[in-house]
């Protein structure tokens, strides 16, 4: 199935596919080697719930995905390939203003992504109009290099304490941190309080029907 819909995507014009007719969007931005359960979660729960969902990357690619888990041996987490999915759109076709909401997966995509001038600035769009933000596990590193952190109680993977600090946010080891319309989580074990709390707080502000 990825690969016939890779090819519809790059069959496409400029603009995305709309997968929920003219429910408001949500926009997940990642990239190669993000954890594939943080993308595919959100991505199906949020078409679920009715919202229409478009995955933006530094380019219009197949990404190739990971999987990250604990084996014994081993101080830190294990990394394995994953699925491979189809971007909608570069992250130079991206207009904020379309969107109602972000989520922001991990994996080791946002140690890169950082560093892209054109993600910062779409991060910095909906932090500037106090849009839904959904992060999890080293997703906050992405909000933290948007300058979006700063005064704000977060969590992330337990290993990105002393960055949350050095961005200013107040750092808490809970499955669940909600601070206005900043979501985060640790990781995906997470889930299901994760999306719980975004999808209360995008129901108020952008509702389907």
């Amino acid at each position: 199935m990825p690969e016939n819909r890779t090819e519809r995507t790059r069959d496409t014009a400029s603009v995305p596919r709309e997968t929920g007719g003219t429910a408001p969007a949500v926009l997940i931005v990642t990239g190669d080697a993000a954890e594939s359960l943080e993308v595919f979660y959100p991505y199906q729960r949020l078409l679920e719930e009715g919202y229409t969902v478009h995955i933006a990357a530094p380019s219009r690619k197949k990404l190739r995905f990971v999987v990250h888990d604990f084996e014994e041996g081993y101080d830190t987490y294990t990394e394995k390939p994953g699925y491979a999915w189809p971007a909608d759109l570069a992250f130079t076709e991206v207009d904020p203003g379309r969107y109602a909401a972000l989520v922001i997966p991990g994996g080791r995509a946002p140690e890169y992504l950082r560093n892209d001038p054109e993600l910062r600035k779409i991060l910095k769009a909906f932090f500037d109009a106090d849009k839904p933000v959904a992060q999890i596990c080293h997703g906050p590193l992405l909000t933290a290099a948007a300058g979006g952190l700063g005064g704000r109680r977060v969590t992330a993977y337990p290993a990105l304490e002393i960055d949350m600090q050095t961005t200013g946010a107040v750092f808490r080891d809970e499955e669940v941190v909600v601070d206005g319309a900043l979501v985060s989580s640790r990781a995906w074990p997470d889930h299901p309080a994760w999306m719980r709390e975004f999808l209360a707080v995008l129901r108020r502000t952008a509702p389907v029907g």
